[in-house]
């Protein structure tokens, strides 16, 4: 069957349908009529107008269900119309001649358009109806004299047989090839949506290192102001009017200033690298201590499996770290103050690592979760973040080859999941080092 993800949508298909169902009906009455009429060759009317009466007053009904504001299943309205015109067509052909009515070759048309909009199953049970029902026009059809070139003694011959075996053939071929050939058609403009959906994504990642780079040049002027400031009344705190409270909030001002000042340099040389920085081999014990260390708060609780502790890592250490810490900070300030945030580790597969952090929050619901990643979409409170935590997160998880996904139910918390390959199963004795 083909992926439900990768057929078109047969409500696109469907205004067409109902206009070529129209044309059919149309053009089979009119044949009947000139037939009977015009050539003088005798065929049961009344009866013959009931199967283009039946497709035209269907197909009333079907343009209710192709317009756009209708809340219909189009696949399901598809298989049974294409079922119906099977069946008319069927009964046009046994009151008019049976096989040997040149218009069998009609069956094709509906088998054809089955595998350009429905799955290759149901292209296959709507070929072989219309095989059973090529069949059942050899069942006592209505003569026409004119048409009975193939018949010899009342009994069809073998060219006529030949004629029912090789419409069962180009049925399946049709059924086969067609449907193939629209199923690669359909992955190919996926794989293009996806292709574009992966440059939009680089794209607004390129506009926020940008904005990034520029932040990091514009704040280094203030920051260096506040740094000699607070230098220049530590100075006087503890020289000229001693105040050992002042002088320690001046060294707590300069230690935070020193902390930006390294983040900013970071952000600014981050333009030329997809990650950031160089990659290096990193413990992944290293990499929840420190997350802990820059926390150090009571309610973070750190565990790390067995199986992970002396795992390596090869991957730009400082960008994971800045990820963990994301994610940690989120469930921090999802969580009720005092309630434990937990960053476990551990060999989710042979060759995979994952990170959990796990939050007993207040959870998120479905739409938040669904848009949990989207650039600057947050569920906090106004200035409490700028909604890129997550999407940078699912940004670098994808350029490592890993993944990351989010579960969480409302009252019950949130898990976030960050899965990144380990190339090294046992460290080197140097490990950790920058290579």
């Amino acid at each position: 069957m083909v992926p439900g993800s990768s057929r078109t949508d047969p409500r696109i298909a469907l205004p067409w349908i109902v206009r070529l169902r129209y044309a059919m009906a149309a053009g089979q009455a009119f044949t009947c009529l000139g037939v009977g009429l015009f050539l003088g060759i005798p065929l049961p009317l009344p009866w013959l107008l009931i199967p283009p009466a039946l497709v035209a007053l269907s197909n009333v009904w079907l343009a209710t269900r192709a317009r756009p504001a209708s809340g219909s299943a189009p696949e399901f309205t598809v298989i049974w119309i294409f079922v119906l015109d099977t069946l008319c067509l069927t009964a046009a052909l046994l009151l008019s001649g049976g096989p040997n009515n040149p218009f069998s070759l009609l069956y094709l048309v509906h088998i054809t358009l089955a595998a350009t909009i429905l799955t290759q199953r149901q292209t296959w049970a709507l070929g072989a109806l219309a095989c059973v029902c090529f069949g059942l026009l050899f069942w006592n059809p209505f003569p026409v004299a004119a048409l009975e070139m193939h018949v010899h003694g009342g009994r069809p011959n073998l060219h006529l047989i030949g004629m029912w075996m090789a419409f069962a053939v180009a049925s399946a071929l049709v059924a086969m090839f067609s449907g193939r050939i629209s199923q690669l058609l359909r992955e190919r403009e996926q794989s293009l949506l996806r292709m574009q959906e992966e440059l939009a994504k680089k794209e607004r990642l390129a506009s926020l290192v940008t904005l990034a780079a520029g932040a990091a040049h514009e704040l280094s002027t203030p920051l260096g102001t506040i740094a000699v400031v607070a230098k220049e009344l530590e100075h006087y705190a503890t020289r000229t009017s001693p105040n050992s409270a002042v002088a320690e909030d001046c060294r707590l001002i300069r230690s935070e200033v020193d902390r930006c000042g390294g983040i900013l340099r970071r952000m600014s040389l981050a333009g030329a690298e997809p990650v950031g920085e160089a990659l290096e081999n990193v413990r992944v014990q290293d990499l929840l201590l420190a997350a802990g260390q820059a926390f150090g708060r009571q309610d973070l609780r750190l565990d790390v499996a067995p199986n992970a502790a002396a795992a390596v890592l090869r991957v730009p250490r400082h960008a994971i770290e800045q990820a963990l810490l994301a994610l940690v900070k989120n469930g921090l300030d999802a969580s009720a103050p005092g309630t434990p945030v937990t960053l476990r580790a551990l060999q989710w597969k042979p060759d995979t690592i994952r990170f959990e952090v796990t939050d007993a929050g207040a959870g998120m619901t479905e739409e938040a979760l669904r848009r949990a990643g989207e650039p600057f979409f947050t569920t906090k409170d106004p200035g409490k973040g700028m909604g890129l935590g997550i999407f940078l997160v699912r940004t670098l998880a994808e350029r490592l080859n890993g993944h990351f996904e989010l579960s969480s139910q409302l009252g019950a918390g949130t898990r976030a999941f960050l899965d990144l390959p380990c190339q090294l199963a046992h460290p080197p004795v140097n490990a950790g080092s920058r290579t």
